[in-house]
């Protein structure tokens, strides 16, 4: 918001006192307007700052995305058994979270013929002897 102030001198050429009768002499003033505020630096300023947090959170963006995790829900909001979604697919090294959405016990191991070749289901599999026993367990 920019704001215009003006402010104003005034010079008094002479004073002579106050007279009953006679002449009034006449009066100089001189009025001065400030010179407006600036408003360019402070957008300029504003829009360095917009500009730093724009690359800040493309950064981020673009960190965050190579270490997302595909979350796989261990059975349905209606109580099915199933996990949810169905099918995926992720690269080599990108997490997959299961994560119990019911609340009986669930655990992930994987059946060696439905993984890839070179793929070890054992690695990858939760020991059978741990569960997740509770709703938002992963």
């Amino acid at each position: 918001m920019a704001t215009l102030t003006s402010s104003a001198a005034v010079a008094i050429s002479a004073f002579s006192g106050l007279k009953a009768a006679g002449a009034a002499k006449p009066a100089t003033a001189k009025v001065v307007a400030a010179a407006p505020a600036a408003p360019r630096v402070a957008v300029k300023a504003s829009l360095k700052d917009f500009g730093v947090a724009i690359v800040a959170t493309t950064a981020a963006g673009i960190l965050a995305g190579n270490a997302m995790a595909v979350e796989v829900l261990l059975g349905g909001d209606d109580g099915s058994l199933a996990f949810i979604p169905k099918d995926i697919t992720v690269a080599p090294g990108e997490e997959i979270v299961f994560k119990n959405n019911a609340g009986f016990p669930h655990n992930v191991v994987f059946d060696e013929d439905e993984v890839p070749s070179g793929v070890d289901a054992g690695a990858i599999s939760m020991p059978e002897e741990d569960l997740l026993n509770g709703p938002g367990e992963t």
